[in-house]
């Protein structure tokens, strides 16, 4: 904890300082502390991903980073601000903070923290945005911008990928600026997110201070549309914020589409960002072939859509037997779904219901266009892999449109305070959570706190791997563990590794360094046998 109070005492002014540059420059989103910090989030991000496409986010640009963004911190006098708000804000703030602090100090145990998170953090440190580099591990050919910035802040300032805890202090503060108390409710939830660079939690976190600012009638539409396309860019799931932003502006602001400019150039970065890694403007989604020589291959693209559909199911149904369902069948299998998943789609739709109820009483143009989008999002939700990780922020925002102006101050902390002893129950004690919930199949990866934690955050190390080398390619791969989290570059989980040998192909070096791209190619007989080889060595390996 001691570890990420220094990190905050660098990563709050540093982010203020380029938010003073930024709303001298194209304006406010508001006026507080918070929006300096949002308009700083979104300057940084936006800086780091075009210099990621040229060179890595090295500890050189992290030092100019911090430079530039303390000086304007000092020279516009920040300070003074910051000590107006927090000698203000009496105890229960500092209670909050020092509670979310706890939580972001203990061990990550979302999977995709060492399958993709870590890997893509690591990459974008040390080499910037690599084309094709989904050829190497369809995974990273998402390369979210919030692991974008969060490499940039990867080699001092947050070395244990904390950046999550900066965007719930911001959003504290923004909650405690602008009053809107029910915003406190979510915190408890978001503490599931908190221990990894989780793309979820600040694209939950940024979607609803944006519909915030859409239902206080915020007159700056170019930077709200601006914010709704970085939640996008941030996971691209979220999808109904743009669409939703973008609509109120024309249809019911009746403003012009220059205020869309921002967030169109925006948007034109974050697809060419994804075309330059992926291959196609939107990960993984295959649409718009340009038959990018780096796109790949096609039957991986296959088994990645046939394992999307599985998931839908929780795995519970193959791809053939799902192939033979009725239109009935999608629906009734996926709602009754054995386990928690099940409850949550079922639970998924009745809020859907209940939304559509409230905006027939309500007679709102705002609240039935944001129901509308809500609705396009589901429909392609539904369309492509209905996981219910993928409508988790309709909760949020089906819950705070109904019930924002309807709890007290004292009563949103005391649901906060027990919600948050709950969660703390819950996580110390990974047992209570499997127990509580049997489908809850991320508690068995959860290991609860430990008492170093209070002076650094928990963190896993492993570093074991072998090298290896098929045509062009010299690979590392992890031993003793499926995912290459700390594995040095460039690094192959065995299961893409298998996932290649099926498809009778393997990854190459585009030219004749790791900048240059990757692509892929098909293997000979000679390296299917030394692939397979090289499987069996880690199965042993693993096995023992």
């Amino acid at each position: 904890m001691l570890y990420l109070f220094f990190m905050l005492i660098i990563l709050l002014p540093v982010l203020t300082g380029f938010g003073e540059i930024f709303q001298r420059t194209f304006g406010n989103l508001s006026n507080g502390i918070a929006s300096k910090l949002l308009t700083g989030l979104l300057s940084v991000s936006f800086i780091f991903t075009v210099i990621s496409f040229f060179a890595p986010l090295s500890v050189a640009v992290e030092l100019s980073t911090v430079a530039v963004g303390l000086i304007a911190f000092f020279h516009y006098r920040s300070y003074v601000k910051f000590w107006d708000f927090f000698s203000d804000k009496g105890l229960s703030f500092s209670v909050i903070a020092l509670i979310t602090i706890f939580f972001a100090a203990g061990y990550p145990f979302i999977l995709d923290h060492f399958g993709y998170f870590v890997p893509t953090v690591k990459w974008v440190a040390e080499l910037g945005l690599v084309r094709g580099i989904s050829n190497l591990d369809l995974l990273l050919g998402q390369m979210s911008v919030w692991h974008i910035l969060q490499a940039g802040f990867s080699h001092f300032s947050d070395p244990f990928l904390r950046i999550n805890l900066f965007m719930m202090i911001t959003y504290l503060i923004y909650v405690y600026e602008k009053k809107t108390w029910t915003h406190l409710i979510f915190f408890p939830v978001l503490y599931f997110f908190i221990q990894s660079p989780s793309p979820d939690l600040p694209a939950i976190v940024l979607s609803l201070i944006i519909l915030n600012e859409v239902l206080l009638k915020n007159k700056n539409y170019g930077l709200l549309f601006t914010f709704s396309v970085l939640v996008f860019a941030i996971k691209p799931t979220m999808l109904w914020l743009p669409l939703f932003v973008g609509l109120h502006i024309i249809f019911i602001l009746k403003s012009g589409v220059k205020a869309l400019l921002p967030g169109i150039v925006l948007l034109l970065l974050f697809l060419f960002k994804s075309i330059w890694v992926f291959g196609y403007p939107v990960f993984p989604v295959q649409v718009i072939d340009l038959d990018w020589s780096w796109k790949p291959n096609v039957e991986l693209l296959r088994n990645s859509s046939e394992m999307a559909i599985q998931k839908t199911y929780d795995m519970q149904f193959t791809t053939a037997e799902i192939a033979k369902f009725s239109s009935l069948d999608y629906l009734k299998n996926w709602l009754f779904l054995d386990g928690i998943k099940g409850k949550i789609h079922l639970f998924f739709i009745i809020s859907l219901l209940f939304f559509l109820v409230f905006a027939v009483r309500q007679k709102s143009k705002v609240i039935w266009l944001l129901f509308t989008a809500i609705m396009f999002k589901t429909f392609l939700v539904l369309m492509f892999s209905a996981q219910y990780r993928f409508f988790l922020d309709v909760f949020f925002v089906i819950f705070y449109i109904i019930f924002y102006e309807t709890f007290t101050q004292k009563r949103c902390i005391a649901m906060f305070g027990v919600l948050s002893l709950a969660v703390a129950l819950l996580l110390s004690f990974p047992v209570l959570m499997t127990k509580v919930f049997p489908g809850f199949k991320l508690g068995n990866f959860m290991t609860g706190f430990s008492k170093n934690q209070w002076y650094k955050p928990s963190y896993f190390e492993l570093n074991k791997f072998k090298s290896y080398q098929v045509g062009n390619l010299k690979f590392n791969v992890v031993q003793d563990y499926p995912f290459s989290f700390d594995t040095p570059l460039p690094a192959i989980s065995p299961q893409f590794i298998q996932e290649d040998l099926d498809a009778g192909i393997f990854p190459q070096l585009k030219g004749k360094t790791l900048k240059e791209g990757f692509i892929w190619r098909k293997i000979s007989e000679e390296e299917k046998i030394q692939i397979q080889e090289i499987l069996d060595d880690w199965a042993a390996e693993n096995h023992d």
